[in-house]
């Protein structure tokens, strides 16, 4: 059975920012799905210990002073999303996140940030942060199988594209969930990415961000800015320079 017919597991963070090297969590969701319908989900809110941004609060519709009162403590909550998403790796189910090297990179600067093990050790795979998963990226996917499309890539215009419901955005358990049905819409529509394992897909994914990054640096460049550096790691960034 192809891996969209399969028990999947949406993950998402809403936080301070945008940098995910220094932006810590605010909510977070992690929702099991079986036939595009949700059949568990935790959710956390976390005091990340810093004044959450006007910009960010206007987002996600999370204060300073809501978090510091309600929130969980910032390494608590990091600690329960990873020992909750390795749980699901160890049973077998593929973890979907849209744009994961955000999501996932912002979850393991968390957890060096507390001294905490990293996802990578507590699935006992060492220091390669690339071998965990298998991960289902849909906005990877989406922007390789169907490059040349135009418009946004933001989370609400694919679900748009693929006929996807997303009916509370940036609320993190109804993004996780559209973030699943996203990727399952992309595996329906493009069969390449439906016949290949999860397993396979992952590795796909590595290759195609990186193709992305390199092209983005390219053009950054040409258009510029000579110095620009783009990341393409996937699905976790190289966390040299994670702060307290």
């Amino acid at each position: 059975m192809a891996w969209q017919h399969e028990p999947l597991v949406g993950f998402d963070l809403e936080t301070t920012g945008t940098d995910p090297l220094d932006a810590r969590i605010v909510t977070a969701a992690v929702v099991a799905v079986e036939d595009g319908r949700p059949v568990r989900r935790r959710t956390w809110l976390a005091d990340p210990g810093i004044r959450i941004p006007a910009q960010a609060s206007a987002i996600h519709g999370i204060s300073s002073a809501r978090a510091a009162a309600d929130g969980r403590p910032a390494s608590e909550v990091a600690e329960q999303i990873a020992e909750t998403l390795t749980g699901y790796w160890q049973a077998g189910a593929p973890v979907v996140a849209y744009n994961a090297a955000f999501d996932l990179t912002l979850l393991s600067a968390e957890l060096a940030r507390h001294g905490l093990p990293s996802l990578s050790e507590r699935l006992g795979l060492g220091p390669d942060a690339s071998a965990i998963g298998p991960v289902i990226d849909p906005y990877t996917i989406d922007r390789a199988v169907d490059r040349y499309r135009r418009g946004k890539r933001t989370l609400e215009a694919v679900c748009a594209e693929y006929g996807v419901v997303l009916d509370e955005a940036h609320e993190a358990s109804a993004d996780a969930l559209a973030a699943v049905r996203v990727a399952c819409a992309i595996a329906e529509r493009h069969a390449s990415v439906a016949e290949a394992a999860p397993a396979e897909l992952h590795s796909r994914q590595i290759r195609w961000y990186a193709d992305w990054a390199a092209d983005f640096q390219d053009f950054l460049r040409r258009k510029g800015n000579p110095d620009a550096v783009v990341d393409g790691t996937w699905p976790v960034r190289a966390l040299a320079g994670v702060g307290g």
